[in-house]
């Protein structure tokens, strides 16, 4: 009897020690809307702080609603012929408001970009959407904008699984996608161009589908795909180099892990690439779910003349997980699942546990583990950086229905994540805008009014952020750039002026609308958004 009340106890203590571990991470994690009315596969932040949620329309029903009168009729849909349904959505944070959007046609695994004026360009997909062309231009919460299908233009070539980069000139590019190892630009010139480096880094699961697409500083794209990257130069459409391959296995879709390029400082000559995670090779073609995921991130310096990949793991090997950069400059690593691979219940083990990359520490030190959530996010999740700095969280669908009776259901919520600089004891050091140019040009030299209830120690940043379309683990288009500043002079009261400089060109920052966030001791402000042009 003894025994059993020791064993009791035991057990109890140790519930009570694994309770406070869990609660003792960075972090806090918000239930924001119980049911956003679809499963978002794509997700875009725009400048009025609304957020557009996008899934593809030959799903079947969703749980949302369009407006009365406003049907899709689509003879050749095999499910829904006249859909009523909305498989895009505008969601508010300011009030958590989910309103209907109309989306004509499939945007299956489809790519996306935001164009200088703030319009979202909406490229490809699946079925009568391969080859299709859409623009949603965003306006103010109650407004009432939405998808407009262009019919005077189209893609040369059909693209499902393809990337999209924004070029310093406010062109974008648009590169590969199943059976299209081509590349092509909106608007269009020269039509399709052959990307030979696509072809010969496809193997027998593919692995070479949505490529990560980084612009440098140099104004060369950053092409990866698999295990292989090159330098593109998008004027000649030529491979400029080739960079060392990346030891770990396949890491682009259907063994995506994830890539960002880091805060871009300094005199912005230096452009540093992260690849993290991914599935092992065959995990997709063995439909396995539980094989391994890679714990392992490569990390170069794509600017340099002799670039090597550098190695570290992760506490956890990660499928699937989206890479965020954070107002700080830090990244978090967050969805995801430790098993299996992309594809409709092809994944196990979720991967609660969010990471921080800490890229200033060295190796062995950088990630950090976070707060874990509960709502598991697989194939289909999103990730983005939202004004006020939180994180939102959406979608997961591993079905090709949705399924709401299974062991990761179809997932309608949206959630918010809090890192730590967001936490109450650091609310004396956040920083408040009080004013910003609403325009800036390149190289313009202007100033920044904040508000600090603690008196500032030090420098305080401002950094842009831009807003990236987030799908398959990959933010098309992500980018942090940290200002030349001045140190802050005081300005009476609690407020501080900041002189700062605009990035020097687009090759640097496209021109377009950036998030600026002041950030003080780690701590950044609520963004207020500037147009940056040329």
């Amino acid at each position: 009897m003894a025994c059993v009340a020791f064993s009791i106890l035991t057990l109890a203590l140790l519930n009570c020690a694994a309770m406070f571990t869990r609660a003792d991470l960075p972090g806090t994690w918000e239930l924001l809307v119980a049911n956003a009315g679809i499963s978002s596969m794509h997700t875009a932040v725009t400048r009025f702080n609304t957020v557009v949620l996008l899934d593809r329309t030959d799903i079947g029903s969703s749980r949302k609603m369009l407006r009365r009168g406003h049907c899709r009729d689509d003879p050749s849909d095999a499910v829904l012929k006249h859909d009523c349904y909305a498989h895009s959505v505008q969601f508010d944070p300011q009030t958590n408001q989910i309103r209907p959007l109309m989306i004509l046609t499939d945007t299956w695994c489809s790519s996306g970009q935001f164009l200088p004026d703030g319009t979202l360009l909406q490229t490809g997909g699946d079925l009568d959407g391969h080859r299709k062309i859409r623009k949603f231009e965003p306006c103010e919460a109650a407004g009432s904008c939405d998808w407009v299908e262009l019919d005077d233009v189209e893609l040369t070539n059909g693209r499902w699984y393809a990337t999209n980069q924004i070029l310093p000139d406010g062109s974008v590019i648009i590169v590969g996608g199943s059976a299209a190892n081509t590349v092509e630009y909106y608007p269009p010139r020269n039509g399709a161009v052959e990307l030979k480096f696509l072809a010969d880094v496809e193997d027998t699961q593919m692995d070479n589908l949505y490529p990560y697409l980084h612009l440098l500083p140099n104004g060369h794209l950053f092409i990866f795909a698999n295990n292989k990257a090159v330098l593109y130069d998008h004027q000649t459409d030529k491979v400029a180099r080739e960079y060392p391959p990346l030891d770990g296995g396949p890491r682009n879709y259907p063994s995506a892990g994830s890539s960002a390029m880091l805060a871009l400082e300094g005199d912005y000559s230096t452009a540093v690439i992260v690849v993290c995670g991914g599935a092992q090779y065959g995990a997709f073609i063995q439909k396995s779910t539980d094989t391994p995921a890679h714990g392992s991130c490569g990390r170069i310096v794509a600017t340099s003349p002799h670039p090597v990949w550098e190695m570290e793991d992760m506490p956890f090997g990660r499928i699937m997980g989206d890479m965020v950069m954070l107002p700080t400059g830090e990244v978090l690593v967050i969805n995801g699942a430790q098993a299996g691979t992309q594809g409709f219940e092809m994944a196990s083990n979720p991967c609660l546990y969010p990471l921080l990359y800490r890229p200033e520490q060295p190796v062995g030190l950088r990630f950090m583990t976070l707060n874990p959530g509960t709502v598991p996010r697989l194939y289909h999740s999103t990730a983005n950086l939202l004004p006020d700095g939180r994180v939102l969280i959406a979608g997961s669908n591993p079905h090709f229905f949705y399924k709401f009776k299974a062991e990761f259901p179809t997932e309608l919520r949206l959630e918010a994540f809090s890192p730590e600089y967001l936490s109450p004891d650091r609310a004396n050091l956040r920083p408040v805008i009080e004013g910003v140019p609403e325009t800036v040009r390149y190289g313009e030299r202007f100033e920044v009014l904040v508000s600090v209830p603690l008196s500032v120690v030090g420098i305080v940043e401002v950094n842009l952020g831009s807003a990236p379309f987030a799908t398959h683990s990959f933010s098309q288009g992500q980018r942090l750039v940290k200002l030349a500043v001045t140190p802050s002079v005081p300005d009476g009261g609690a407020r501080y002026r900041i002189s700062c400089v605009a990035p020097p060109n687009g090759m640097v920052a496209p021109p377009g609308y950036y998030m600026a966030f002041a950030v003080n001791q780690g701590v950044p402000s609520v963004a207020r958004w500037i147009h940056l042009v040329s």
